[in-house]
């Protein structure tokens, strides 16, 4: 009885601590007003603190205003809302300039690229970019790279060393477990088979990883180079050397611009803009102020982010049921007259990616479509994209990987030998089995899914010529399964041009026609309560620490993905994470 007695007070405890917050919430969305703006009463600088995991279409969360860190700092920041924030902050009088802050960011290589762009383009209005860290990662760096005055504490430092990736490989250690993998795949670049199959890269993975990792490693470094005001064999030679190792060091070599404390920082900024006391604002509040403006056309922004699968999706994948619906609704949308479809993915799903490839094909006969491309479009990414009118790309997008593979596992070995575990069974046909994990496939049996693989790969190819324009053979000589950076995918015709989402909001407009217009983003965001629900959730994975969990689940996610029902892939060799 006591156990009973527990138990119910402590689910009481816990309705009455999510109730409690239900309300507090909801009393302070029906004070302020639902989209009422509120005006800054004194200058500020707008802080971009981006720690925070960032996504493409962000909510507007009312934890993301709170300035209890456990809330929010848990709260994904979206691309669209840093954006939006540095554009308005542009021509808002009681913004003076920006503040950096970040010693460490989520986004990925390109959409880093896209908000420093944003923040070049802040500059044009005269006001200043500020940036201040006890440490710098490279990646950080090349984004502070843009400020006007960059400090680094006494202490501190700064990376800057090069790019590097690497691979792990399962096929000895799959086969200690006595576990075999069973791999059909068209095109000799389509390496996502490659951990399984090899104890190292092959010839061509080694070839193409390392001209984007190059590509990729020129850009950054050109830039940082342009901004600073030295050469690039500078940047080269502070790198391969590893020069700097302080943040003496990042001064005497022109990296940055003071070595302070904060307190001397914040002074010098004060003095600058002749201000008693340092002020910031976060970008969650200052959004609050951000007034929207009423257009009766409308380019419409598909957000078509994360790993392809089947069916709704949950977070961080791209679920063809739920982008369908968002494409139906944009095509219905009177007030659209263009779409930009928003791609950040690695692909996935060869079935998913069709079945939104064909709504999109529908969609591009009522209106025009032009793709934006994050920080990754390849495999199934691509494989959406490549019927728009026109394609944008930043030179560190990584896109490409046309190619499909399929991918089983037996495990009869393990069964047998190490768990003796004995199978029997009764079968009405041949192929009533295909694809048992107890046992390997027989030759007739991979030279069906062979024929599969070849036949959707051919699929693929054929849309991308009739999409870009080209001939298949073209394709086919740029694509078995090959990945390109941007600028590369540019010179050989995977890739209209250079720029980010604006730059392809802006081409949407031009295709429709239009003078004046606002946008609108699809899918539409959740219901209050599931939102509501939904931060919760992060608010306590990063209240117990659960981070790093969450990667390790969506790595084995990844794997699961390829083993179910969607057995035929069309997705990138690997996940890519620079810093």
């Amino acid at each position: 009885m006591k156990f009973l007695k527990y138990t119910l007070a402590s689910l009481l405890a816990i309705f009455i601590f999510i109730g409690s917050f239900f309300l507090f919430f909801l009393i302070i969305g029906l004070s302020s007003g639902g989209e009422e703006t509120r005006n800054i009463t004194k200058e500020h600088l707008l802080e971009l603190n981006l720690k925070k995991p960032i996504v493409e279409q962000g909510e507007e969360s009312p934890f993301m205003e709170l300035d209890i860190p456990i809330f929010s700092d848990a709260m994904p920041l979206g691309l669209n809302q840093i954006l939006e924030s540095i554009d308005y902050a542009k021509t808002d009088d009681k913004i003076k300039g920006i503040y950096l802050s970040s010693e460490f960011i989520t986004a990925g290589m390109a959409n880093t690229t896209e908000i420093r762009d944003a923040l070049e383009d802040f500059k044009t209005s005269g006001k200043k970019i500020y940036a201040y860290a006890e440490f710098f990662t490279q990646k950080s760096y090349y984004l502070a790279s843009v400020a006007d005055h960059i400090a680094i504490t006494p202490v501190g430092a700064m990376e800057l060393k090069g790019l590097s990736t690497q691979v792990m490989f399962f096929k000895d250690f799959l086969a200690k477990l006595g576990v075999s993998p069973q791999i059909i795949r068209h095109g000799k670049f389509k390496s996502a088979v490659e951990p399984f199959m090899l104890d190292k890269m092959s010839e061509a993975n080694l070839e193409q990883t390392k001209t984007f990792i190059d590509e990729i490693w020129n850009s950054i470094a050109t830039r940082i180079a342009e901004k600073r005001n030295v050469s690039i064999e500078e940047v080269n030679a502070i790198a391969e050397d590893l020069k700097i190792q302080t943040a003496q060091d990042a001064k005497d070599f022109g990296m940055i611009d003071a070595v302070s404390y904060l307190s001397e920082f914040e002074n010098q900024v004060k003095t600058e803009l002749s201000w008693k006391k340092f002020r910031t604002i976060s970008i969650g509040k200052y959004r609050r102020t951000i007034s929207k403006q009423y257009a009766k056309n409308k380019v419409a922004i598909i957000y078509a982010e994360g790993e392809i699968v089947s069916g709704k999706g949950t977070d961080g994948q791209m679920g063809s049921e739920t982008i369908v619906e968002a494409i139906r609704d944009a095509k219905k949308d009177k007030t659209v007259k263009s779409v930009v479809l928003r791609v950040n993915s690695p692909g996935g799903s060869a079935l998913a990616s069709d079945v939104m490839w064909k709504e999109l094909k529908e969609l591009k006969e009522e209106k025009p479509i032009v793709v934006s491309m994050g920080d990754v479009a390849a495999s199934g990414g691509y494989y959406i994209s490549c019927m728009a009118d026109k394609i944008y790309a930043q030179d560190n997008t990584i896109t490409g990987s046309i190619g499909v593979f399929g991918l089983l596992f037996h495990i009869e070995d393990l069964m047998k030998n190490k768990l003796n575990i004995h199978v029997d069974q009764y079968k009405t046909h041949k192929y009533s089995d295909l694809g048992n994990i107890s046992r390997p496939l027989s030759e007739d049996e991979k030279n069906i899914i062979q024929k599969s693989v070849v036949n959707i790969y051919d699929d693929f190819i054929t849309k991308v010529a009739d999409g870009r324009k080209i001939s298949k053979d073209s394709v086919d000589a740029i694509g078995q399964g090959r990945v390109w950076s941007g600028v590369h995918a540019k010179s050989i015709g995977l890739v209209d041009e250079l720029g980010g989402i604006d730059e392809a909001v802006a081409e949407a407009a031009r295709l429709a026609d239009l003078e004046s217009y606002g946008t609108k983003e699809f899918p539409e965001m959740k219901d209050p309560f599931e939102m509501f629900l939904n931060d919760m959730s992060q608010v306590m994975v990063k209240k117990a620490g659960l981070e790093n969990l969450q990667i390790i689940d969506k790595t084995a996610n990844s794997l699961i993905q390829m083993t179910q029902k969607d057995r035929i892939q069309a997705r990138l060799p690997f996940e890519i994470q620079m810093f």
